[in-house]
């Protein structure tokens, strides 16, 4: 038997002793956060947590913060945030138990020093939104918050683009300035442009910022595939589609499978929405037309597909089950957004593997390459590293190896 099968039998078999040596829950069937799956809290604040745990047993629950985490809880539920970050509450009360997850924010921090240069080259002539209420000015007349320009079928890569252990990295240090603006940074953590809530967007860069930061699609998108732009305010800006994305790679085999994706079994629900670009060079059955020339629609071969609800049907919060991705050859292979202004992970997928076009007969998609998630700060702070560690019976109960930032 190997050492790792030797550790985790250890574990296991000390996770059992120790559950029922703490206690009988036979009493409850259940137990839950009534916060729901997640809070957010500024450096400083204090809240209570609640439970659904009948009042005579609420002293005997268990409650635990992430090993060295940026919060405190102590055993009436009450957190305390110390540091930004995003970390985890657990309750238990003997085998049940339930966590949330606590993101910490500082707004008093500086955000990252603007890429003038990079914002200039990405934006050209185009007149940006500079706020939250003028994107949502804007969109009630139709008029969109971002750059003008129509992208091209392939992304901007960065000529720099940080790696660990021989990984690409995707950023996993949210810039918010608050809840309706997302700062875009470049791969050395300054500013480059900024997204609102409710803004209408269509650059590739820009909509993928857009569905990792707010989990859904900028206010141009239509859930309808037929919509006619002369029957829209968004005229020659509307975009088609938001619609579940099935990732079942039994009936198109020509597909790679994304990561825990629902159709193949696993965990997360993913959903497309289309990219115009300038059209195609890869895909014979679509034609290399724009894709919204103000009177119809081509749609074209290009989408985002990302992860939008857990198994439970919650959207997704953590960093660790966030993916976007682009396609521009209609699913045959796939590049990860990698959370900052030209970051895109390495190709993969059929036409990569050397398939043919959509093909069930002749396909060849290699795996997902997986990306390293790491934050990309400013160069005079301090890199944090992502450690497990193995704390206390406590700990065991809410997962055995807590994660947290060091």
């Amino acid at each position: 038997m190997s050492n790792i099968k030797r550790s985790f039998l250890a574990v296991f078999l000390a996770a059992i002793i120790i559950l029922s040596s703490i206690g009988c829950s036979e009493d409850i069937k259940s137990l839950n956060i009534c916060e729901g799956d997640s809070i957010t809290m500024e450096v400083g604040a204090t809240t209570r947590l609640t439970t659904d745990a009948p009042d005579n047993i609420k002293d005997k629950l268990l409650w635990n913060a992430s090993y060295n985490a940026g919060i405190t809880v102590d055993q009436n539920g009450t957190v305390t945030a110390q540091s930004e970050g995003q970390f985890t509450v657990c309750v238990a009360y003997g085998i049940l138990t339930d966590t949330i997850t606590v993101i910490v924010v500082n707004y008093e921090e500086p955000l990252p020093a603007v890429d003038e240069a990079a914002r200039d080259a990405f934006y050209g002539n185009s007149d940006p939104a500079d706020s939250y209420e003028e994107a949502l000015e804007r969109s009630a007349k139709g008029e969109i918050s971002g750059a003008d320009r129509v992208p091209d079928q392939t992304p901007y890569i960065a000529d720099y683009r940080p790696t660990s252990n021989g990984m690409f990295i995707r950023n996993s240090f949210p810039y918010y300035e608050d809840e309706n603006t997302y700062v875009v940074v470049n791969a050395y953590g300054q500013e480059v442009f900024r997204i609102y809530r409710g803004g209408g967007y269509i650059t590739l860069e820009e909509v993928a910022a857009y569905v990792y930061a707010f989990g859904t699609v900028p206010a141009n998108y239509v859930s309808d595939k037929k919509t006619k732009p002369t029957a829209s305010i968004w005229g020659e800006y509307l975009r088609l589609n938001h619609s579940k994305f099935s990732g079942d790679t039994q009936r198109f085999p020509y597909e790679p499978e994304l990561p825990d994706i629902s159709g193949c079994g696993g965990d997360l629900q993913y959903y497309e929405i289309d990219i115009g670009t300038t059209g195609t060079d890869c895909d014979p059955n679509y034609s290399a037309q724009i894709y919204n020339n103000g009177r119809s629609i081509t749609r074209g071969a290009a989408r985002i597909v990302y992860s939008r609800f857990d198994k439970d049907g919650n959207n997704i919060i953590d960093v660790d089950e966030k993916f976007v991705f682009y396609t521009y050859n209609h699913y045959n292979d796939f590049q990860e957004y990698l959370n900052y202004y030209g970051g895109w992970g390495e190709m993969f997928g059929n036409i990569t593997g050397g398939g043919k076009i959509s093909s069930k007969t002749d396909y060849n998609p290699t795996p997902y390459v997986k990306v390293a998630l790491s934050p990309i700060k400013l160069p005079d702070t301090v890199d944090l590293a992502i450690v497990y560690v193995y704390i206390d019976k406590q700990s065991l109960l809410c997962g055995g190896y807590q994660k947290f930032y060091a």
